[in-house]
Protein backbone atom coordinates (compact mmCIF):
# COMPACT_ATOMS: atom_id res chain seq x y z
CA UNK A 1 0.00 0.00 0.00
CA UNK A 2 1.40 3.34 -1.09
CA UNK A 3 0.61 6.38 1.03
CA UNK A 4 1.42 9.69 -0.57
CA UNK A 5 1.90 12.68 1.62
CA UNK A 6 1.10 15.91 -0.12
CA UNK A 7 2.49 19.16 1.18
CA UNK A 8 -0.06 21.95 0.99
CA UNK A 9 0.88 24.85 -1.22
CA UNK A 10 2.93 27.32 0.71
CA UNK A 11 0.96 30.47 1.24
CA UNK A 12 2.56 33.58 2.65
CA UNK A 13 1.68 34.16 6.27
CA UNK A 14 1.99 37.02 8.69
CA UNK A 15 4.12 36.91 11.85
CA UNK A 16 0.99 36.14 13.85
CA UNK A 17 0.17 33.18 11.61
CA UNK A 18 -2.64 34.70 9.53
CA UNK A 19 -2.67 33.87 5.84
CA UNK A 20 -1.93 36.81 3.56
CA UNK A 21 -3.45 37.62 0.22
CA UNK A 22 -1.31 38.53 -2.75
CA UNK A 23 0.65 41.75 -2.27
CA UNK A 24 0.21 41.94 1.50
CA UNK A 25 3.16 41.95 3.88
CA UNK A 26 1.14 42.06 7.13
CA UNK A 27 -2.42 41.14 8.01
CA UNK A 28 -4.90 43.88 8.90
CA UNK A 29 -4.67 43.05 12.61
CA UNK A 30 -0.89 43.48 12.67
CA UNK A 31 -1.11 46.66 10.56
CA UNK A 32 -3.60 48.13 13.04
CA UNK A 33 -1.42 47.11 15.97
CA UNK A 34 1.68 48.76 14.48
CA UNK A 35 -0.29 51.90 13.59
CA UNK A 36 -1.61 52.09 17.18
CA UNK A 37 1.92 51.61 18.58
CA UNK A 38 3.29 54.45 16.39
CA UNK A 39 0.50 56.79 17.52
CA UNK A 40 0.98 55.81 21.16
CA UNK A 41 4.73 56.48 21.00
CA UNK A 42 4.09 59.91 19.44
CA UNK A 43 1.46 60.73 22.06
CA UNK A 44 3.78 59.73 24.90
CA UNK A 45 6.59 61.78 23.38
CA UNK A 46 4.30 64.82 23.14
CA UNK A 47 3.08 64.45 26.72
CA UNK A 48 6.58 63.97 28.08
CA UNK A 49 7.76 67.11 26.28
CA UNK A 50 4.85 69.13 27.61
CA UNK A 51 5.52 68.24 31.25
CA UNK A 52 9.20 69.13 31.18
CA UNK A 53 10.03 72.45 32.77
CA UNK A 54 12.44 74.51 30.80
CA UNK A 55 14.88 77.00 32.22
CA UNK A 56 14.45 80.47 30.73
CA UNK A 57 17.31 81.54 28.49
CA UNK A 58 20.01 83.60 30.12
CA UNK A 59 20.41 87.19 29.12
CA UNK A 60 23.72 88.89 28.38
CA UNK A 61 26.10 88.71 31.35
CA UNK A 62 27.59 92.18 31.34
CA UNK A 63 27.15 95.63 29.86
CA UNK A 64 29.66 94.87 27.13
CA UNK A 65 27.63 91.85 26.07
CA UNK A 66 24.49 94.02 25.96
CA UNK A 67 26.04 96.26 23.37
CA UNK A 68 26.46 99.31 25.58
CA UNK A 69 29.72 101.15 25.12
CA UNK A 70 30.83 103.94 27.43
CA UNK A 71 33.27 105.65 25.11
Amino acid sequence: MNTEITIPAETPSCDCGNALTEGQTQCSKCLARSRWARKERARNRRNRRRTETRRPPRGPRGTFAMGVSWT
